[in-house]
């Protein structure tokens, strides 16, 4: 039977494997909820996208604009919609043909509010059912932690809380809690006896000792007594203490209902409990009752250096998730896969996979799960209503079949039957490990390509030499990422050393030649590891025949390079390190051994890429200002944009091995919206001209400069940082009303006192400076004012006027050579329309949906009459964003109408001849007898100042192969035929005319004349 069915399931997954086309990214929260994306949904569908693709929805902490706080599983975040709702919108998908791709976190939950799973941690301890759902190290180097969680929630030291009063106990429904303003906590169940015996004789002396409700109270007392205790796992001890725990609470809360006397008594005691500020010890029960909780209680600046549970990156609110263990994944991935099952969802986008334990296990064990529900759902549909218990033993069957066939063929349909897209960042030569069993990511690396082709590499050394001296300083981007991420080891990402260094530490005492190794040297030895370390992790699992050749390149590098640095250090420590990090075992090492140490190197990995992110994209961003366009995520600014071959060869390399991989210009998480990006790199096309105006800029601005005792506020590098952003982000067009500009000067100031924050040059998160901060937002107040800033932004507004267009052609040329290249394009929500945001949350603001849908119908209608008219007037005028909805809109369409060429369909890149042929970007893409091509212009800056692009590409062709000379192409922005010439290059595309027509080319073979 398990052998049939298999073969059917996988028949129908093979029939129906189908990657989407393309995306549409929307945010989802309490402000636009299931209702408002149904409503976008026509809109939607008439633009061309294939696959919407929400963020995360289900049940968050309350108010979350994100959905990355989780805090239950099991239900959908009702600020979001209603079950109703959620079946209303996924129904409204079906009917207009297209799918869903859900953003999935498996890394951490929420857990500042309403997380059941945690709060029974905090009540229970080692003893709550829960206990192994979170990353916890129950036994930390601090002793005092031993079976605890620490809590870094307070606002000042734990014994002046306490003192304040600012602690309080209460009751309500047969519990304890304890409140810390906004934080509710359980207290341990058998704390509970310490405050019911507080005084019980003069409860005795009122009731008397045989009055029911005091025999009862007594009772209780002694079930408390009985409880295991919260450090027992011994599974059954567990669960007895798991259900006992809330009899008691159910008995107790009735037992109060039931007498007002007991009802008085709890409540005295709650108020004794609490204290009277100004006498220090009335804290005294409390405090000892607080020893004796799950938790400990601590200032929030001792999170750093002594948290015991992983977190997300450096975020206390965010606990990591042990998704590897089978009753986790289960738990987190029920109503995901219930949805998948259904045909609600049709594809996941999978969050930070590089925080699990075992990323390549556990995107195994999701199509592995994906196959199983839909194997699930045709048993039962074939016992049409009926019982069947022996499906459980047809599961374990299938199971095995899926592994045995998965595993044993390594391009099985089965490993990829689930569309699945990983938030994992690139950096360098970082590359997906081929045994994924998914799609691609999310498309940071395309971004940054796609971006870097419209940075002019001639102005390397000129905009560098004008940064250093800007910012008077020197900056080896290398050494200034290597420092960064020591900063973020040694402040906020300490605790999470310390470990690694303990269990190192442990890890040299099993054998007597590495005993002598001392803690401190072994954690030097860690921590230069990590700083030095290239890439966000490696993937080593223990559980395949071999590492990943490019796991081995990267720590061995790391440890050479690690030696070279630290001549001192005795290099033996380094190898020791690396051995265990590649499974270079002594031979006389044991089993168990063998397993303390892979451990080791498994929970290194999930520490490598936060520090990574933290001390590079959330610092050294923030400070490295060269080119700020190229301080993207994913990004690599010490490189100056990109060449045209290496973007054809990352395409190509897409195309031969994740033609599904997602391609993106803006999301959530960028630093800035392609657009700002696209208008900063016309920067490099007038390297001179911004020398000169960031000098004068900073002359007219100089009187708003404050002088504090740490130095100049803001200093010259954030000086230079806020000239990119405002000229980035300023607002398209040549008028902007008074409305606009209040509104973009409050963005930009609320940006740069981020920016400055996560610098942490001068001011910072966790150790504030609040006269620099000050100081920051009055320089930009000043820089804004209509009155004291007239002069400084005049000639920003002129200046960016003159650059304004040229970055409109760079934004198009982007998002054409996205939508035409192998990849699921991606569109972040807003960006069909020039969109100049921010990093979040500016780029998280509501989108006018009304307004789009308007001017889509209002284009097609034009289109319908007259395409080239409608491609003349969008040409000439670019400030309003709908030559960029235009191309988007008939790109999309035609993604749909080719569908097979761009799911399959290979990638040809195209030379070109004649004097501007550095100055555009094309290729072509062919399946079977279909052809399509692409082609971009860049550097336009020059070519519209001095006739515009037709005059200055006059002469410039896209060379193509001999065998498309009999072609007849329909350009699908125009509807006019374009016929291959002759030109220098022989067989080719005469730019000149094509660009006369339209800022971006993009053709379809229309028919063959022979």
């Amino acid at each position: 039977m398990a052998e049939g069915l298999f073969a059917q399931v996988r028949r129908e997954l093979e029939s129906r494997r189908v990657t989407p086309l393309s995306t549409y990214r929307m945010q989802l929260h309490q402000d636009f909820t299931f209702q408002h994306a149904k409503a976008t949904v026509p809109y939607l569908a008439r633009l061309g996208v294939s696959d919407f693709y929400a963020s995360p929805y289900l049940k968050a902490t309350p108010g979350s604009t994100h959905g990355y706080d989780c805090v239950d599983h099991q239900r959908l975040n009702p600020e979001v919609g209603t079950p109703e709702d959620h079946a209303a919108f996924c129904a409204a998908l079906r009917e207009h043909g297209m799918g869903q791709v859900l953003d999935v976190v498996p890394n951490h939950m929420g857990i500042e509010r309403d997380n059941r799973l945690w709060l029974d941690v905090l009540e229970n301890g080692p003893s709550s059912v829960y206990a192994k759902f979170f990353d916890i190290d129950w036994r930390p180097v601090k002793d005092e932690l031993a079976d605890k969680v620490l809590l870094p929630i307070l606002g000042d030291q734990y014994g002046i809380v306490l003192e304040r009063g600012e602690l309080k106990l209460s009751f309500d429904a047969g519990a304890f809690h304890l409140h810390y303003y906004d934080h509710r906590l359980p207290v341990a169940p058998r704390q509970y006896a310490r405050i019911l015996r507080h005084g019980l004789e003069r409860l005795e002396t009122q009731l008397g000792a045989e009055h029911p409700h005091l025999v009862e109270l007594l009772s209780i007392l002694t079930a408390l007594e009985h409880l295991p205790p919260r450090t027992e796992v011994d599974r059954a001890k567990v669960i007895e203490r798991h259900r006992e725990k809330e009899v008691i609470k159910r008995r107790l809360a009735a037992a109060v209902a039931d007498s007002p006397e007991l009802l008085a008594y709890v409540e005295q005691n709650v108020r004794a409990f609490n204290g009277t500020p100004g006498n220090v010890r009335s804290f005294d029960m409390l405090d000892s009752l607080l020893q004796e909780c799950s938790y400990r209680l601590a200032h929030w600046r001792v999170a750093g250096e002594e948290i015991n549970y992983r977190r997300f990156f450096d975020i206390n609110g965010l606990a990591a998730i042990r998704v590897e263990d089978p009753d986790v994944f289960t738990e987190a991935h029920q109503r995901i896969f219930e949805w998948l099952r259904e045909g609600c969802v049709t594809g996941l986008r999978i969050d930070h996979p590089d925080g699990l334990f075992d990323p390549t296990a556990y995107f195994l064990d999701l199509q592995e799960r994906f196959f199983v529900e839909r194997a699930r759902a045709r048993f039962e549909a074939d016992l049409k209503g009926g019982q069947d218990t022996r499906w459980p033993q047809v599961e374990a069957l299938l199971r095995g079949l899926w592994r045995a066939e998965v595993m044993g063929t390594p391009d099985s349909p089965l490993r990829k039957a689930l569309f699945v897209s990983v938030e994992k960042i690139q950096g360098g030569r970082e590359r997906i490990p081929e045994a994924w069993a998914v799609h691609g990511t999310t498309g940071y690396r395309f971004a940054n390509a796609v971006s870097g082709l419209f940075v002019h590499p001639a102005a390397e050394a000129h905009l560098t030499e004008t940064y250093e001296r800007f910012a008077g300083a020197t900056q080896d981007f290398a050494e200034l990422v290597y420092q960064k991420k020591l900063l973020i080891m040694r402040v906020s990402m300490a605790s999470e050393i310390n470990v690694l260094s303990h269990e190192l530490n442990r890890i040299s005492e099993m054998n007597r030649r590495t005993r002598d190794f001392t803690l401190n040297s072994l954690r030097r030895a860690l921590i230069e590891f990590i700083a030095l370390f290239p890439v966000y992790r490696t993937y080593v699992d223990g559980w395949r025949a071999e590492l990943d050749a490019r796991d081995v390149e990267y720590i061995e590098w790391t440890i050479q390079r690690a030696k070279e640095r630290n001549t001192n250090t005795n290099a033996s420590i380094f190898d020791f390190l690396r051995d265990i990090l590649l499974g270079r075992y002594p031979d006389h090492v044991g089993d168990d051994e063998k397993a303390v140490m892979l451990r080791f190197a498994m929970k290194l990995q999930q520490v490598t890429g936060p520090v990574m992110a933290k001390g590079l994209e959330d610092t050294v961003f923030y400070i490295y200002n060269r080119l700020v366009s190229l301080n993207e995520v994913g990004g690599e600014p010490e490189h100056f944009g990109m060449r045209a071959s290496i973007f054809h060869q990352r395409n190509e390399e897409r195309v031969a091995h994740w033609p599904a991989s997602m391609l993106t210009s803006s999301t959530h998480d960028t630093k800035r919206s392609e657009d700002v990006r696209a208008r900063i790199n016309v920067l490099t096309e007038l390297p001179e001209a911004w020398r000169e105006r960031a000098r004068a800029w900073a002359d007219l601005t100089q009187p708003f400069v404050s002088h504090l005792p740490s130095g100049p506020a803001p200093s010259a590098n954030d000086t230079y940082l806020f000239f990119q952003t405002v000229v980035g982000a300023w607002p398209m067009g040549e008028q902007v009303s008074a409305q606009e500009m209040a509104e973009f000067h409050r963005r930009v100031r609320e940006y740069m006192g981020k920016a400055i924050k996560e610098a942490k040059v001068r001011t910072s998160w966790t150790n504030p400076d609040g006269s620099y901060d000050d100081a920051m937002a009055r320089y930009v107040d000043a820089c804004f004012d209509p009155k004291t800033g007239r002069a400084f932004l005049d000639d920003v507004r002129a200046f960016k006027r003159r650059i304004e267009r040229a970055g409109q052609h760079n934004a198009l040329g982007q998002l054409l050579l996205k939508l035409a290249s192998p990849g699921v394009v991606d569109t972040y929500q807003g960006c069909e329309l020039w969109d100049l945001s921010l990093v979040d949350p500016d780029n998280r603001r509501p989108v006018d949906y009304a307004l789009r849908e308007k001017l889509l119908t209002a284009l097609d209608a034009d289109a319908a009459k007259d395409r080239q008219a409608l491609c003349a007037r969008l040409s000439k005028d670019l400030d309003d964003g709908q030559v960029k909805l235009f191309v988007l809109a008939e790109s999309l369409r035609l993604r749909q109408k080719h569908a097979d060429l761009f799911r399959k369909g290979g990638y040809l890149a195209l030379e070109l001849s004649g004097p501007r042929a550095p100055a555009a970007v094309g290729f072509a893409r062919t399946h079977g007898d279909t052809v399509l091509i692409a082609c971009a212009p860049r550097y336009t800056l020059e070519a519209l100042e001095s006739g515009g692009l037709s005059k200055a590409y006059d002469g410039t062709f896209l060379d193509l192969p001999e065998a498309y000379a009999g072609m007849m192409f329909r350009n699908v922005f125009t509807g006019s035929q374009v016929r291959p010439q002759q030109g220098p290059g022989g067989v080719g595309l005469a730019l000149g005319p094509l660009f006369a027509e339209f800022p971006v080319v993009l053709l379809e073979m229309e028919r063959s004349t022979g």
